[in-house]
C-alpha cells in the first residue's frame, strides 16, 4: 500500500489528504478561513495566520482516522498557477509543511499549482484520469480564477496548463460572492446563492460581453445593485447572477471548441459545483465531478504526487 499526503492551503480554504495510490482510494479534511461577517475576502497575513494554526490539527484528525501509515510521499500547491509571476502568500503554509515533512522522513515532495490540483482533483473525482493520457480542455472556476487551459500530457509534471482565455475583470467566484454579501449571505456565498437562486421561476435570456473570447462580468454588480434598488426578489437577483456566469462560461466554451474540436471539457473550481451553471454547461463532452472535489481541496495534489512518483 502506497500512500500519499496531499496539502493544499488556499486563500480560504486549509485541506489535506491522503490518497492511497494502489486501491485508488482518497480521505479528505479541509476547512474554510474564518471571514467576518459583511467582509468580501481575508488578508494573506491572516490567511498564512489561519492556515499555521489549521493544518496540524488537520493532519491529526486525517490520521485519526485512517491510523498511522507510512508515507511514500508528499504532495504540496506552492502557487496559484503555473502563470509567471503566479505568486500568493498562503501556499508557503503548505509548501514549507510538505518540505519539512518529506525531510525528516527522507520521502520524496512534489509541488504543482493550486491549479494543477484542482484539475487533477476533478478528473479523480470523475472517475477520469485516464484523461491525463490525451490532450483535453479545462476550466478552473472559482474566487480567484475564471479561465480556460488547454491541457496535455508531461513527464515531469503530469500534465501542462496553456491558459487560453479568461475573464477580462472579474472573476465569476467573485461576482458570486459581491451578489451573496448585497443579499446578506455568509462569505464565500457560493452554496448559500446556489440555494437561493433555485427558488426562482424567472428565465434570463443574457448575452455577455465579449472579447475574443474572453468576457467581462464587471457589468453584473452593477445590474445586481440596481435590482436591489428596484427592489426585485432576492431569489430573482441571485439567479440573474448565476445566469449571467453561466452566459460567460458558455461564451467561453464555444470559442474553445471552436479552436479544438472533440476534445473533453473537465470543469474545476468551487464554482462549477453550482446547480444551473451544471445544468447549463452539460453536454455530452463534460466532465463534472462531485460537489466534494469541485471545491479546494487536497486530493489533487496527494494524487499528482503519486503519478510523479511512479515516473521517478
Amino acid at each position: 500500500m502506497k500512500i500519499y499526503l496531499g496539502v493544499d492551503t488556499s486563500n480560504y480554504t486549509t485541506s489535506a489528504a491522503f490518497y492511497d495510490a494502489d486501491g485508488g482510494r482518497a480521505v479528505s479534511k479541509r476547512r474554510l478561513l474564518p471571514v467576518k461577517p459583511g467582509e468580501k475576502g481575508i488578508r494573506q497575513s491572516d490567511a498564512v495566520f489561519h492556515h499555521t494554526a489549521a493544518l496540524p490539527e488537520m493532519i491529526r484528525s486525517l490520521a485519526g482516522e485512517t491510523g498511522a501509515v507510512p508515507l511514500a510521499g508528499v504532495g504540496a500547491s506552492d502557487k496559484p498557477s503555473n502563470i509567471e509571476g503566479s505568486y500568493m502568500p498562503c501556499f508557503t503554509v503548505g509548501s514549507g509543511f510538505a518540505a519539512s515533512l518529506a525531510a525528516l522522513n527522507g520521502i520524496p515532495a512534489y509541488y504543482q499549482s493550486h491549479q494543477h490540483g484542482h484539475i487533477a482533483a476533478a478528473l479523480f473525482g470523475a472517475g477520469r484520469l485516464d484523461l491525463l493520457g490525451a490532450p483535453f480542455l479545462a476550466f478552473h472556476v472559482s474566487g480567484g480564477t475564471t479561465e480556460a487551459v488547454f491541457c496535455r500530457p508531461d513527464e515531469e509534471s503530469a500534465f501542462t496548463c496553456e491558459r487560453i482565455l479568461y475573464t477580462t475583470d472579474l472573476k465569476a467566484g467573485q461576482a458570486i460572492d459581491r451578489t451573496g454579501v448585497m443579499l446578506g449571505l455568509p462569505f464565500p456565498a457560493g452554496k448559500a446563492l446556489d440555494a437561493l437562486s433555485l427558488q426562482s421561476d424567472k428565465q434570463y435570456r443574457i448575452r455577455p460581453s465579449v472579447r475574443d473570447g474572453c468576457p467581462s462580468l464587471s457589468g453584473v454588480q452593477n445590474k445586481v445593485e440596481k435590482m436591489m434598488r428596484e427592489g426585485e426578489k432576492d431569489c430573482d437577483i441571485a439567479l440573474f447572477c448565476i445566469e449571467s456566469v453561466a452566459a460567460a462560461l458558455l461564451a467561453m466554451r464555444d470559442a474553445l471548441k471552436e479552436k479544438y474540436p472533440g476534445l473533453p471539457v473537465v470543469y474545476s473550481g468551487g464554482v462549477t459545483a453550482n446547480t444551473v451553471l451544471r445544468r447549463e454547461l452539460a453536454e455530452d463532452l463534460a466532465v463534472f465531478a462531485p460537489a466534494e472535489y469541485a471545491g479546494d481541496n487536497a486530493v489533487g495534489a496527494a494524487v499528482l504526487a503519486a503519478i510523479k512518483d511512479a515516473r521517478r
